[in-house]
């Protein structure tokens, strides 16, 4: 292990990592264990989602041989342990490389150096991290108030202005403004469920800070919390953003006289992108060999030494048309960070542009709830539309906007088979789940520190 300043916690880690298995587990499973691990609305829904012990424990594990079951909750894995996602269990190598992108790293570096600084003695003990802690791997998009690091809403006044100002270095203009919505939207989802005191609350989103913030040696920032989660590492003037995850329920309303309609450019360039296939394309893309069910995600959390094989058209069977529209889909993704960096991301993607497969699942209509998965040797993602775990639409109404009655509507519809989350529900647009990986091994810049650590040090 690398040792820093900041000293290991192996322990804490430990302790933690159990506890982030266990909670993923049991939210997946639905079960009443929950309730001791978990805070805001899952607690209370955990009852009322109770599934039998061998159900979940089906669901919960991923299996060595193939993609990990249920929603994308899998056993987290100590950082030593990391291999990232492959297609069979063999990494490929010689994939990344360290070396000058010409885009420079200054504005988030000071910006995460300014936020450290800015700590007290035992703010700086719970938040900063060895450069190899298992805390990136802990990562959970889960409703869970139980977190390591600082989280937003225990910061004074000037904490929090250097945090979102490393949050706004760190993204591009319309990556920061979708996590402010993630943000925005899980408040409304606790004022819903009537609960904002715990984790569905704007506020409710912790840093950690892995390393410390140079211009030359590696460091990192995690930011964490409901639906939102990115991993930043940052080596030199190289970024790795990888895993982010980004999701909502629900992903259209109108709250506090702001209309809201997350992932809308996901859901409008995956359409784009498989409308454009012919009927032999079409059929390899999108075979219908699997259900779209409630749940199709299976790189979430906990899954990051997952064996996912390609699946769906190859891009070399794309024609100029299609390939520029699949690299437009990938932008959407890739375009969260901050601009130049981006660029750089999308480019060494494209070098893999033949070896690229589209995959979906689902219908094609506008308002459809459908899965697809990009993945190539670099890049892997995911967009699904999952079934209501939390919101409920009044049927009745013309828009996505919460009705007076809307805790009570929503446990009226818990007991029924349709409102239920994870894999038997019904699935919509109103809860949406995408991530973005790095497979191969470069997911929170793991292969790059492994490659810095062997020729620099």
């Amino acid at each position: 292990m690398v040792n820093s300043e900041h000293g290991h916690k192996p322990r804490t880690q430990a302790a933690h990592r159990s506890r982030r298995w266990f909670m993923n587990k049991a939210l997946l499973a639905g079960g009443v264990s929950a309730v001791a691990v978990m805070g805001g609305y899952a607690a209370g829904r955990a009852v009322a989602e109770e599934t039998s012990s061998a159900t979940a424990d089906a669901a919960a594990s991923a299996s060595p041989s193939g993609p990990p079951s249920g929603g994308g909750f899998g056993q987290t894995i100590a950082y030593d342990d990391f291999v990232g996602v492959t297609t069979d269990g063999t990494v490929l190598g010689d994939l990344y490389a360290i070396h000058r992108t010409g885009v420079s790293t200054t504005p988030v570096v000071r910006a995460g150096a300014a936020f450290v600084n800015a700590l007290t003695g035992e703010q700086k003990s719970a938040t900063l991290f060895d450069i190899d802690a298992d805390q990136w791997l802990e990562w959970t998009n889960v409703d869970a108030n139980d977190r390591e690091g600082l989280a937003l809403r225990d910061m004074t006044e000037k904490q929090y202005k250097l945090a979102v100002k490393l949050l706004k270095a760190a993204l591009s203009a319309r990556g920061l403004e979708n996590a402010t919505q993630i943000r925005k939207l899980n408040h409304f989802l606790g004022e819903y469920s009537g609960d904002t005191a715990k984790a569905l609350n704007y506020d409710a989103y912790w840093f950690t800070i892995m390393g410390t913030p140079s211009a030359t040696d590696p460091w990192g920032f995690q930011f964490e919390g409901h639906h939102l989660v990115i991993n930043y590492f940052v080596l030199g003037d190289q970024v790795v953003a990888t895993p982010t995850f980004r999701g909502s329920e629900p992903t259209k309303i109108t709250y506090d006289g702001v209309d809201y309609h997350l992932f809308r450019e996901e859901t409008a360039a995956g359409l784009k992108m498989v409308r454009s296939l012919n009927d032999p394309q079409l059929a390899v893309a999108a075979p219908g060999s699997e259900e779209k069910t409630g749940a199709n995600l299976t790189v979430g959390a906990g899954n990051d030494n997952a064996v996912l094989p390609y699946k769906g058209l190859k891009g070399s069977e794309l024609n100029r048309k299609q390939q520029k529209l699949l690299l437009e889909l990938v932008e959407v993704y890739t375009g969260t960070i901050d601009e130049g960096h981006s660029r750089i991301w999308l480019r060494d993607i494209e070098k893999h542009l033949d070896d690229t497969y589209f995959y979906w699942i689902g219908e094609t209509e506008d308002h459809s709830a459908f899965y697809y998965r990009v993945h190539s040797p670099v890049v892997l993602i995911e967009y699904d539309a999952e079934s209501p775990l939390a919101y409920h639409e009044d049927e009745d109404a013309g828009s996505a906007s919460p009705t007076p009655s809307a805790t009570a509507s929503a446990s009226a519809t818990a007991g029924s088979g349709g409102g239920m989350g994870g894999p038997n529900g019904t699935p919509t647009q109103q809860h949406i789940h995408t991530i973005i990986r790095t497979p191969n091994g470069n997911d929170y810049g793991v292969d790059l520190l492994k490659l810095h650590l062997a020729h620099d040090h």
